[in-house]
């Protein structure tokens, strides 16, 4: 079919518009189906016909004066231009499931137009102010707020539409004034019908704005709990393995403490056993930084508005009292989502990120921070300096946990900022080259709820 070549074009040109439907996607999808398809297209067909009769068929209209035969005339070559237009964009709503939203909501405002700007042209033939299509203009606000998902495009269209109408209505005056025609001049209709319009178009705002807030309301709750689950699962799990550790580790210990005092001769096996002791604190250690994640349990997720959160870590570690010699640049895109996350672990991204980039750059070097938009509802963010950079040998293995480039490094840093990341369901890259800087893109999904309601089961 037609559509089906339309949605292939779409598809290649531009793919990542259909990767993630979510389920606002999905929501909005469904209203369109139901108001333009399954109820709007059978309306429109029926309309097409009767109007279709009505102007070239019978004598609906006689004994015009010129300038309404005028007008009649290109009412009646704008239908036939209306009547294919809608058409085309009628194909495209059947076949709506197979095109990318925005294509479909962008058909809808067309529509949307174009009935205003013909439902105009007919009022204009068919009395102006006192004409009886003036209640086909309060359906028309309504299946726009019905159609319309987002408050201000509904709230522009239907203003257009009310302007339209006073228009409509202006121009049947001035006709009749020029073919000396006997002019209604009961202005308290017109107004009333004016404030009817107008009254319907804020009301419908107002609706969609409370029902958007409401929406958003329930979905981040849903957010927040699952969010909140997912980090109490990782926290019991990680404190259930290190206790399960920490008893044999506790066994060997004293083991192997007793033997090094009962074993008084060789001085290599005493060495041995203090070499046992030593790894066996050590693990104990790792095991200790483990059950530190248990607090994930005792936390709180929160919506952390990224760019403040961001401008905090940098205040921690280049405060101005410090004066340090880097320079900061700042780019965050405006209005980008919240993301779910307890906010000492997105401090502890930034920090971590940070103190490396301030110990690693000669001062006045450049770092960059960055907050945009991604794909599939997430927020991108990325540090970039203007410092040595680093070799590829070197970058394959900053993230392993206790290996580090610094004499008093511990080698966790950026560990921990790999399992920060990846704990919400986040992605973390590393770009750098030896001469040419470092960057650091982390990508944070600000609903899981997506992701986990696409897994099966």
């Amino acid at each position: 079919m037609s559509f089906d070549l339309l949605a292939s074009f779409f598809k290649k040109r531009w793919p990542h518009l259909e990767k993630n439907r979510d389920v606002e996607s999905k929501r909005i999808a469904s209203r369109i189906k139901t108001v333009e398809c399954d109820f709007g297209l059978p309306v429109k067909a029926c309309l097409l016909i009767l109007l279709g009769y009505y102007l070239f068929f019978s004598n609906w209209v006689h004994d015009v004066a010129n300038t309404r035969e005028v007008a009649l005339t290109i009412v009646r070559q704008f239908f036939i231009i209306y009547s294919f237009l809608n058409i085309g964009c009628g194909i495209m709503i059947a076949g709506m499931k197979q095109l990318p939203l925005w294509f479909n909501q962008l058909i809808v405002l067309a529509i949307s137009v174009l009935d205003m700007l013909f439902l105009s042209a007919l009022t204009l033939v068919t009395g102006g102010f006192q004409s009886l299509l003036f209640w086909l203009f309060l359906l028309l606000i309504v299946r726009n707020a019905l159609s319309i998902y987002a408050p201000t495009t509904q709230i522009t269209v239907n203003t257009l539409t009310v302007i339209c109408f006073m228009m409509a209505g202006l121009t049947d005056v001035a006709i009749a004034r020029v073919e000396l025609e006997s002019v209604n001049t009961n202005t308290d209709s017109f107004v009333l019908r004016l404030v009817i319009l107008g009254t319907m178009t804020l009301w419908c705002y107002g609706f969609q704005t409370l029902f958007d807030k409401q929406r958003r309301a329930e979905d981040e709750s849903r957010e927040f709990k699952i969010r909140q689950e997912q980090l109490q699962a990782t926290g019991r799990l990680a404190a259930e393995i290190a206790h399960q550790l920490k008893n044999p580790l506790g066994i060997i210990n004293n083991a192997a403490f007793t033997l090094q005092r009962t074993v008084k001769e060789g001085k290599t096996i005493t060495q041995q056993i203090h070499l046992i002791r030593e790894e066996v604190h050590r693990s104990d250690r790792i095991i200790t930084d483990l059950m530190g994640f248990a607090q994930l349990a005792e936390g709180s997720v929160e919506p952390l508005n990224i760019p403040e959160e961001m401008d905090q870590a940098l205040e921690q570690v280049f405060p101005e009292a410090a004066n340090f010699k880097m320079k900061i640049e700042r780019d965050y895109a405006p209005a980008l989502p919240k993301v779910f996350m307890q906010r000492g672990h997105f401090n502890e991204i930034m920090v971590n990120i940070l103190q490396n980039a301030r110990e690693a750059i000669p001062e006045n070097c450049k770092i960059k921070l960055t907050a945009s938009a991604g794909e599939g509802y997430s927020i991108l963010v990325t540090i970039e300096d203007s410092g040595p950079g680093m070799s590829q040998e070197l970058l394959d293995q900053i993230f392993e946990p206790y290996f580090t480039t610094k004499e008093k490094g511990t080698g966790l840093g950026l560990a921990i900022v790999r399992h920060n990341v990846e704990i919400y369901g986040g992605h973390l890259k590393v770009e750098s080259q030896l001469g040419e800087g470092t960057k650091f893109i982390l990508q944070f999904p600000a609903r899981t709820l997506i992701k986990l309601q696409r897994n099966p089961g």
